[in-house]
């Protein structure tokens, strides 16, 4: 009698996990850079193509003969936003860098009329006001009281998409809208300070968005109040350390970056964008965020008919900001006098502003910044030397400036000025040098004009004015960075980031509240259910 074996077989079925949705980030700047935090940090495969050999656009530091420079902004206004970036992360930024605060926070030289070391502590302001314009120091703490109840009403503003008009009628909106009155800073100004001078020590700041306080809206007095409030930061080792620092939590989370590779060219399907071209070769996604300078980058990467909303036309007839003539220098000696940051007012403040715009010509007598770095951080230069960072505003490309005749000519006369303002026998002691003129902001950065504050902050190119965070007119395709909402300055560029990025996220599908909170990439921001189209887009 024989016997047979029965074997059974178990069916054993594998449930494959779905493949991450895939990004492209076309610029590794400062808005790029929190992009890919945010984005990898949530479980998408994230790829970030720069064209340079390193991150940070123009917030990198660079090194040149044993000297380190920042390339362009040298510190940190409201440090909040890019510390709820990286607690997204599960990074905290005290983790990965040293910021400090610098006290004074910057000096103000009016020529022929004294100073004003800016401070937070008040009785210390209040003194120096009355010292240069007697009875103006009772102003200081009521701009202070009023601009804290501005920047919480106007935060909404700063915080979330303006896809359309319809974005205006939220309830939030509409209780911040009251603070977009439609005249100039220094008019908002005349609320606090009679004297013309007092006045501009609170609205310089309007030319970090690349403006003239006669003209930048009245919004924009929350700078200097964000200065007092919060304080100015320096990060030691350089700006470009954040960008480092940045670049480090992103690859944390699995964002490749691809260095010395531009984009070439997008591929379209009808109105979405599905593939970016460059000398990778073909890769397809999901969906591609630009963070190089808009009117820059988007025209050379999406066919002009399929921009209705910003067209060429538009774009060649926007309004831009001003642009920056640059001296960076290595010294011998230490200039232990001068601060961390200082600010020079000429007696000609005024005219100088008005030959930026609307004259578009070069002032012999501008105003000028100086960066002081090593005062803070001494191993920016060699022991017994400095370096010299000297910013002067002036006007973008126009036509109207031959920077290849003038360069030589206009250094030579800032150079002239410096010495005249303190700085003795500064061309004798220079140990290298590097000089950008707004042509070279244009040909050798990729900055549309030289207009390195991007778009001007007129109030026709604000909020639902400004090319959208969700590019509107093609599908997939996201900005980040000055050109978007809610405009310049590394904490909104860093916020345009967390805004595009959510609303990215949105479109895909996914969620902040959808992440582990134990797990690295958690994020509190559980309010990512961003609808543009419902104007209900929240960051």
């Amino acid at each position: 009698m024989s016997s047979q074996s029965t074997i059974t077989t178990m069916e054993i079925t594998t449930v494959e996990k779905p493949m991450p949705q895939r990004v492209a980030i076309i610029g590794a700047g400062p808005g790029g850079l929190a992009a890919s935090m945010l984005l990898a940090s949530r479980g998408l495969e994230v790829d970030v193509y720069e064209r340079q050999s390193t991150v940070g656009g123009r917030t990198q530091t660079w090194e040149q003969d044993g000297y380190r420079f920042d390339l362009g902004p040298t510190f940190f206004l409201y440090p909040r936003v890019l510390e709820e970036i990286f607690e997204a992360c599960g990074r905290p930024l005290k983790d990965e860098m040293d910021l400090v605060q610098v006290d004074p926070q910057y000096r103000l030289v009016f020529e022929g009329r004294g100073r004003i070391d800016a401070t937070p502590d008040v009785e210390s302001m209040e003194r120096q006001i009355a010292a240069i314009a007697p009875g103006q120091e009772g102003g200081f703490a009521r701009f202070l009281e009023d601009n804290r109840r501005k920047l919480e009403r106007a935060r909404p503003i700063l915080e979330r998409a303006f896809p359309g008009i319809r974005s205006l009628f939220a309830a939030d909106i509409l209780g911040a809208l009251p603070h977009l009155r439609p005249w100039s800073v220094d008019r908002e100004l005349k609320k606090y300070f009679s004297d013309p001078l007092v006045r501009i020590a609170f609205s310089f700041q309007s030319k970090y968005l690349g403006m003239s306080p006669y003209q930048c809206p009245s919004l924009f007095t929350i700078l200097a109040f964000l200065e007092y409030e919060y304080g100015v930061h320096h990060a030691i080792g350089g700006i470009g350390k954040v960008s480092e620092a940045m670049q480090r939590v992103a690859e944390h989370h699995g964002a490749q970056f691809h260095f010395g590779v531009p984009v070439t060219g997008l591929e379209f399907d009808g109105r979405r964008v599905r593939a970016v071209e460059s000398s990778l070769g073909r890769r397809e996604y999901d969906s591609v965020v630009i963070n190089g300078d808009f009117a820059q980058v988007v025209p050379q990467l999406v066919p002009d008919h399929l921009r209705k909303g910003w067209n060429d036309r538009r774009i060649e007839k926007a309004k831009y900001s001003c642009s920056t003539f640059m001296l960076y220098l290595g010294i011998e000696g230490i200039e232990a006098d001068l601060p961390h940051h200082t600010i020079h007012i000429p007696t000609t403040y005024t005219d100088a502003l008005d030959a930026i715009e609307p004259r578009h010509e070069l002032h012999d007598n501008p105003p000028f910044y100086i960066q002081n770095a090593c005062v803070t951080d001494p191993g920016q230069a060699p022991d017994g030397h400095s370096t010299l960072y000297v910013l002067v505003p002036v006007t973008h490309q126009t036509g109207s400036v031959d920077w290849a005749a003038e360069a030589p000519r206009y250094r030579q006369l800032i150079l002239d000025r410096l010495d005249e303002f303190g700085i003795k026998n500064l061309e004798q002691r220079i140990r290298t040098e590097r000089m950008i003129t707004p042509a070279d902001w244009q040909s050798n950065h990729f900055v549309h004009r030289g207009a390195v504050f991007n778009l001007a902050h007129s109030m026709d190119q604000m909020l639902h004015k400004r090319p959208g965070n969700r590019f509107a007119d093609v599908e997939g395709l996201y900005l980040a960075g000055g050109g978007t909402h809610p405009g310049s300055g590394l904490p909104v560029i860093y916020e345009s980031a967390r805004i595009s990025s959510d609303l990215l996220c949105q479109d895909l599908g996914i969620s902040g509240s959808e992440i582990d909170p134990g797990e690295p990439g958690s994020t509190e921001k559980t309010e990512s259910k961003l609808n543009e189209d419902e104007d209900h887009a929240a960051a």
